[in-house]
């Protein structure tokens, strides 16, 4: 594994942190928090222009450059759900003429595209998707519920995991399709989260019968990868704002970073830091070299987002008292961390599949 980014890589990464800096910085993750729209329309028009929604030409690796990125930032928009995961179960799962005709208008941001997956009472496995679908003249109609729905107010398609028969198919549902009703949900992320609710409502499947949870699947071992990526910047900057905070604040005329408790503290992050980079990027060279990342994508997530939890959590003692006030940037970085470990597979699950590839081995 080459640990040495290429000067592509590295002209990525800065149009990136340029484009979050301008369009993104953390001022306006401020006023998008609990907005229902949940993005800067700006933000997402010019990662359209500068073609960051089309990750056909890019490696996993060039991705994960860019995610990391938007940790750094906790860029607000629907990039991972329209770009990654719903462009990724299209592309695997869709017919020849299904594929011609989203994928494109994916990759240029005239359509956000959200997954509708986990249902109330249910997990992160197949038999979490209980949702009906029942066929209906040329189509299907969908009855029930689905929660954790990001963006579901502002896109203009549903990639909907339901129950035809005995086998899971993935459905695509017009925002404009009768019989939907959204329900926004307060998450201490602030993001924008939605319940939505299916009453018969039109739809089309995805590919083949049977083949939605393969599919589905396959997109998530990449979008872990990315979201292992995302996790790793945000611990990344929290630990350099908590560094700069240790060395300008002073108690009892010394800065705090010279007591060697902090000091210890900051280096145990900086090696846990460092560590799950580096996870990351071995999980994404296997990804792009055809190697197995069935055991190293939910490694990299389970413990990327677990370090993002423990840095925030130890940056939050290093602040003391006011790091838990909105005024401070620390605390935006602590709640998006806790929401991040839980979100799309939380830890128990990772540990399962982690588990099940090495005892499989």
């Amino acid at each position: 594994m080459d640990l040495d980014f290429s000067d592509e890589q590295e002209m990525l990464r800065e149009t990136v942190r340029g484009v979050c800096e301008k369009h993104a910085p953390l001022s306006v993750v401020r006023e998008v928090e609990d907005d229902p729209i949940g993005y800067p329309e700006s933000f997402w028009t010019q990662l359209a222009d500068l073609g960051l929604l089309d990750l056909s030409a890019m490696s996993m690796l060039d991705a994960v450059v860019m995610y990391e990125e938007f940790g750094r930032a906790l860029a607000p928009s629907p990039h991972f759900v329209s770009s990654v995961l719903s462009r990724g179960a299209i592309e695997g799962g869709g017919t020849g003429d299904q594929r011609a005709h989203w994928l494109p208008k994916i990759a240029s941001g005239e359509i956000v595209c959200t997954p509708a997956w986990l249902e109330p009472g249910g997990g992160f496995g197949a038999r979490g998707v209980q949702l009906r679908a029942e066929a209906d003249g040329d189509g299907f109609v969908l009855t029930g519920a689905k929660r954790h729905v990001r963006f579901a107010q502002a896109a203009d398609t549903l990639l909907v995991l339901a129950r035809a028969d005995d086998d899971v198919d993935i459905f695509l549902v017009d925002r404009g399709a009768p019989g939907l009703t959204h329900t926004q949900q307060m998450t201490i992320a602030s993001d924008a989260q939605y319940r939505v609710d299916f009453d018969r409502t039109p739809s089309t499947r995805l590919g083949a019968a049977g083949s939605g949870w393969d599919t589905w699947n396959a997109a998530m071992y990449d979008g872990v990868i990315l979201l292992a990526a995302y996790a790793m910047g945000g611990a990344q900057h929290a630990h350099d704002i908590t560094v700069q905070y240790a060395k300008d604040r002073h108690q009892f005329d010394k800065p705090l970073g010279s007591f060697q408790a902090l000091a210890h503290y900051l280096a145990d992050a900086k090696c846990a830091v460092d560590g799950g980079r580096t996870l990351v990027w071995e999980a994404a060279c296997a990804r792009d070299s055809g190697g197995d990342v069935e055991r190293l994508a939910p490694m990299a997530k389970l413990f990327a987002t677990q370090t993002f939890r423990d840095v925030t959590a130890m940056a939050q003692q290093v602040f003391g008292g006011v790091g838990f006030t909105v005024e401070y940037d620390i605390q935006l970085y602590f709640r998006r961390a806790k929401v991040l470990q839980i979100d799309w597979w939380d830890t128990r699950y990772l540990e399962e599949l982690v588990a099940t590839a090495v005892l499989d081995a």
